[in-house]
């Protein structure tokens, strides 16, 4: 349980008139964070907790949100305050009520995307890292979009696994890996657009009729990377793929690059949970080599 009364005078500061009358209520969160529900006089407040080590995750996640936020496609949450006290960290953000979604929002979400997409910059990263999970996300900015993803994706997730014991068959196939990764982008360098990061089913919703995406880890890449993600645990629908292809079609190659790209997250599950993702690992790898 945070220490309200160390937390309390910074939402204030930010503008959050926090009602004395009901106190914060636990909400299902994540396995990072605890989370929270705040009544407040200009609407109740979403808030995040977590210890004084998670201070700068949430302030990335909160420049990321910002980040989606300046482009004006799809919407995200807005970010009302972080900070912390002497032990805990915290991230307070609008309240949002979630609703099933349809196609309708499917399609309007794959549209959006798209155009959020469009956004990009002239090199490949961010201005600051990020976490992925409770990982380290590397975006020092690049010019070459293979060296960025072999060396701050795959070949940092590899040593990372292999200093959580995963070393053997596994460093040895994905040392392959890295080698051969040119013949997949026999192409020109893709843009560098703007990416949500961590685009898995848990990661979007719908609310007042429209589509809300959350907890990004975003950076500059190869929009297919976004799409990647969507595919490998589900939770998106024909209409969504149908409306953003509609309005940005994928390039020739893209269903060999999602193997790849799936891989840096099925390497991050790997490191976050442990050795019940190692087969998928070496399935994605055989499959690409």
């Amino acid at each position: 349980m945070p220490d309200w009364s160390l937390i309390i005078p910074q939402l204030e500061a930010a503008g959050v008139a926090v009602s004395g009358d009901h106190p914060p209520t636990p909400v299902g969160g994540g396995d990072i964070s605890a989370a929270w529900r705040m009544a407040a006089d200009g609407g109740d407040v979403f808030i995040k907790t977590g210890p004084l080590s998670v201070a700068d995750m949430f302030l990335a996640e909160a420049e990321g949100l910002a980040e989606i936020s300046r482009t004006a496609t799809v919407r995200v949450p807005d970010v009302i305050a972080t900070g912390h006290s002497e032990d805990a960290a915290f991230l307070a953000l609008e309240w949002l009520a979630f609703e099933s979604s349809g196609a309708a929002v499917e399609r309007q979400f794959g549209e959006q995307l798209a155009q959020m997409h469009r956004v990009s910059k002239d090199r490949y990263g961010w201005h600051r890292d990020n976490t992925i999970g409770l990982n380290q996300q590397h975006n020092v900015a690049t010019d070459d979009w293979l060296e960025f993803f072999r060396e701050r994706r795959l070949r940092f997730q590899l040593q990372l696994a292999a200093d959580n014991g995963f070393g053997g068959e596994l460093q040895e196939r994905g040392a392959l890996l890295l080698k051969r990764m040119p013949i997949y982008f026999d192409r020109d360098d893709p843009e560098a657009s703007l990416l949500h990061g961590d685009l898995w089913g848990g990661n979007w919703g719908c609310s007042a009729g429209a589509p809300v995406v959350f907890d990004p880890a975003v950076y500059y890449g190869d929009r297919e990377t976004d799409l990647a993600m969507t595919r490998l645990f589900g939770g998106f629908g024909a209409d969504f793929y149908d409306a953003y292809e509609a309005s940005w079609p994928l390039a020739p190659g893209h269903r060999e690059r999602m193997v790849l790209y799936q891989l840096y997250h099925v390497l991050n599950h790997l490191n976050l949970f442990g050795s019940a993702y190692l087969g998928r690992a070496f399935g994605l790898i055989d499959k690409l080599l």
